[in-house]
């Protein structure tokens, strides 16, 4: 028998993926707990668990089908009585997910998430019409429902034709207001524009998240307003393109666009925000203006993610990344060039479908030229209905395995290095948590340079007699390094080394 809305009053939530779903399990989690259920971390204490899922890669998938499958087991051993599947995997894989799992209770597309506490309750959709934008819920005996995303071309113009005639289209942006926050008092995400026009060969976002919609500066400035009333200090910009922000809505070369908006909220957020750092660049559209925003603004920090994926422009054309190698070094640097301190972030894929060794060779060579301070690599991941799935010459496995090796090793060469020549120098690290405290008291945290962004670079060890607090900013000194972190102590102190810890705090 399934539960009821009354039965349900608490829930646990899962959140997987990548900084935009977190937003959005945020943003779900704040609705149930306006409605009055109780958010637990226990599995076993909740009436229902949800699951956000990643369906990026084919891993992505693997560990959101393991996430769901034990949620089952529990929905199955009678510890809880409903389970909601929400997210990227939903919205790409709806029909297959509930044959493959058939004790999910409802489906929740990445547009309907404003409906989570139907879902979770267990009230009925109230509309039969799954189309473009709206509510997306599948229960076990419902009939099958259209994509609200097409995942061809062809597919999204057609949709788009029927929307029109209905009337209908996706929303302008997403509200991520009245969130309940899973990072951290002191950091963020704000989300500045949601899905992609770039239609890379290998990336499936636009199939799921659909097409590019950038949020008003007025309306992103009051979210960061928010989210600095409840304690942030630090604020990471997030949308699938951010270089591209506001060309879907003719702000681009208007002084409204990525330059604009950066301009705009470094003079307008609260001046308890003291850093804003941007995520998800794109190369193609990096302007000189964008530039010059990220070397003149005060309280954006020398730091910019930017996803290049390869350096060598056959690859580029054949993963249509609409750049290439000239134009991606000179881009690379002038921004080494014009914005003091800067360090830069990429991620890069490898094995692409019919890379060869000379290919890959030169993007070690690249790497190890010392461009970045940090370097993700990814092994090519063929995703159904993306053009790259579909190219003859895929390499295998162990090939894969063996280039991300080399890859990583050449970037590692270049941190140790980078990192012994910063003894000795003085940064400004923001203050995370503590980590401990040894046996002569001193105690230990984790902290972040302007140059790591959280969760996905390294770290900075700060020693310190005094005790310190999260988003507490402090001038530290670099007295040693840990392989990719670095260590030191306040300016003030006169600890040196990351002191052996005794126990936790």
């Amino acid at each position: 028998m399934p539960a009821t809305a009354s039965e349900i009053e608490s829930v646990a939530f899962v959140s997987l993926g990548c900084a935009k779903n977190l937003v959005d399990s945020e943003r779900m989690l704040g609705l149930l707990a306006a409605d009055g259920i109780a958010v637990t971390p226990d599995h076993d204490e909740a009436d229902a668990i949800v699951i956000n899922t990643c369906g990026f890669l084919e891993a992505s998938k693997t560990e959101s089908m393991a996430e769901i499958n034990a949620a089952i087991d529990l929905k199955e051993a009678g510890k809880v009585k409903r389970v909601v599947v929400a997210g990227c995997l939903v919205q790409r894989h709806k029909t297959k997910l509930l044959a493959d799992a058939p004790g999910i209770d409802k489906l929740v597309g990445v547009f309907d998430r404003d409906h989570i506490v139907q879902a979770v309750r267990g009230e009925r959709n109230g509309d039969d019409d799954h189309y473009l934008g709206k509510y997306h819920a599948v229960t076990r005996s419902g009939s099958a429902t259209t994509s609200s995303v097409a995942s061809t071309p062809a597919e999204a113009i057609l949709n788009k034709q029927a929307a029109g005639k209905r009337g209908m289209r996706l929303p302008t942006f997403e509200d991520d207001r009245a969130r309940l926050r899973l990072t951290p008092r002191h950091f963020a995400y704000l989300r500045m524009s949601e899905g992609c026009n770039q239609g890379c060969g290998f990336c499936t976002i636009p199939s799921i998240r659909g097409p590019m919609r950038s949020k008003p500066v007025d309306h992103i400035l009051a979210e960061g307003q928010e989210l600095a009333a409840d304690g942030a200090v630090e604020l990471l910009l997030i949308g699938q393109d951010t270089t591209s922000y506001g060309t879907d809505i003719g702000w681009f070369g208007q002084g409204k666009g990525l330059a604009g908006l950066l301009k705009t909220l470094d003079r307008d957020l609260p001046a308890d925000v003291a850093w804003v750092r941007l995520m998800y660049a794109y190369p193609s559209c990096f302007t000189d203006e964008m530039i010059d925003a990220l070397a003149s603004c005060r309280r954006i920090v020398p730091y910019v993610d930017m996803p290049l994926q390869h350096i060598n422009t056959d690859v580029l054309a054949r993963m249509r990344r609409k750049v290439d190698r000239e134009l991606t070094t000179t881009l690379v640097d002038k921004l080494h060039d014009r914005v003091p301190g800067l360090a830069l972030r990429t991620t890069f894929i490898t094995g692409t479908p019919g890379e060869t060794e000379a290919e890959h060779q030169e993007l070690v060579d690249w790497i190890a030229e010392g461009h970045f301070e940090h370097v993700g690599v990814f092994e090519y991941s063929p995703e159904p209905g993306t053009p790259m799935g579909r190219m003859d010459g895929q390499i295998g496995a162990e090939t894969k395995t063996c280039r991300y090796g080399e890859l990583m090793e050449a970037q590692q060469r270049v941190v140790f290095e980078r990192n012994a020549s910063r003894v000795g120098q003085t940064v400004e690290v923001i203050i995370d948590a503590s980590q401990g405290q040894a046996d002569d008291g001193t105690l230990v945290y984790a902290g972040r340079t302007t140059g790591q962004a959280p969760d996905i670079d390294s770290v900075t060890y700060v020693a310190s007699k005094d005790e310190l607090h999260a988003g507490q900013i402090v001038d530290v000194t670099i007295s040693d390094y840990q392989h990719y972190d670095l260590v030191g102590e306040p300016k003030r102190s006169t600890a040196r080394g990351l002191p052996v810890l005794a126990k936790s705090l």
